[in-house]
């Protein structure tokens, strides 16, 4: 028994103990929930360590550290021993991303240290729906991607990448682990796509998957089409299959400059419920 703060690396005896964290916030919690469902807790299977922070005995927060690095229900003192702990390791992620607060208290941390960033996007609104929109039809031209058209949703999902992250998704391995989570994506059902000509016009995925919720990702409509509602109508049909098949509800975060997109998500009945933050190196 752990009787004073402390914080460690989790192992797959505190499974149990960190699902009941993940659970008290489901929605932002959803990448590391479908992570953690699949793999456990073992660094190897997880792609990662899992920091846990004790308080009177109890695990109370905790922080993914794996390409990414994601505090989970931290609290101040929590993301003062995750930032010492980061520090100390050096930097290994890609990208700092979660709750917009405690995100913005560890890389007040680790900036001196890790500094400068890439690029920091301070607040990204968390949007959630449970229900279909009553005003938008679902395009009935938006259908799950067949395994034999991965090389016709490969340019787009690459181009949305690339316009959203800024640097391209084929860089440093070629791609290949890229490549590998889209297949993924196609293989279990949860990409979907527009397509006309052998080319997308839109596209979106399915990215995270727990009982209580999925997370949309990947929303990309090619630029000639854009300004059509292709993005609204095509939403609507994603809806459609996420809560059907998937979840009870729907998730996913903006930019909060990208003022089209939020009012896209708006008009099919999207709420804002949080915000996120990101720092990309």
């Amino acid at each position: 028994m752990l009787t004073h703060p402390t914080a460690r690396v989790l192992d797959p005896g505190d499974l149990d103990a960190a699902l009941a964290v993940l659970a008290r916030d489901p929605v932002a919690n959803a990448f590391v929930t479908s992570r953690v469902n699949v793999a456990g807790l073992d660094p190897w299977r997880l792609g990662g360590e899992m920091w846990g922070w004790y308080s009177a005995g109890k695990l109370t927060s905790m922080c993914y550290a794996g390409a990414n690095l994601v505090p989970i229900c931290a609290t101040p003192e929590a993301i003062a021993a995750f930032g010492e702990r980061a520090r100390r390791a050096g930097r290994r992620c890609s990208s700092i991303v979660g709750p917009a607060e405690a995100t913005a208290d560890l890389w007040a941390r680790l900036e001196p240290h890790w500094g400068p960033a890439r690029e920091v996007r301070p607040r990204q609104p968390l949007m959630t729906t449970r229900a279909l929109p009553a005003d938008v039809g679902p395009d009935p031209l938006v259908r799950r991607v067949r395994r034999d058209e991965m090389d016709v949703l490969m340019p787009a999902c690459v181009a949305m990448f690339t316009e959203e992250v800024g640097v391209s998704p084929l860089a440093g391995d070629g791609g290949l682990l890229y490549q590998a989570r889209v297949a993924e994506l196609v293989s279990t059902g949860r990409a979907f796509a527009r397509i006309e000509d052998g080319k997308v016009v839109f596209k979106a995925e399915i990215g995270a998957v727990t009982r209580h919720t999925c997370q949309i990702q990947g929303v990309w409509v090619a630029p000639s089409h854009r300004g059509r509602g292709l993005s609204e109508t095509g939403m609507a049909a994603v809806l459609h299959y996420a809560l059907r098949d998937v979840a009870p509800v729907a998730s996913l975060y903006v930019n909060d400059f990208n003022a089209p997109a939020r009012a896209a998500y708006r008009r099919v009945g999207f709420t804002e419920v949080g915000a996120f933050m990101s720092v990309l190196f």
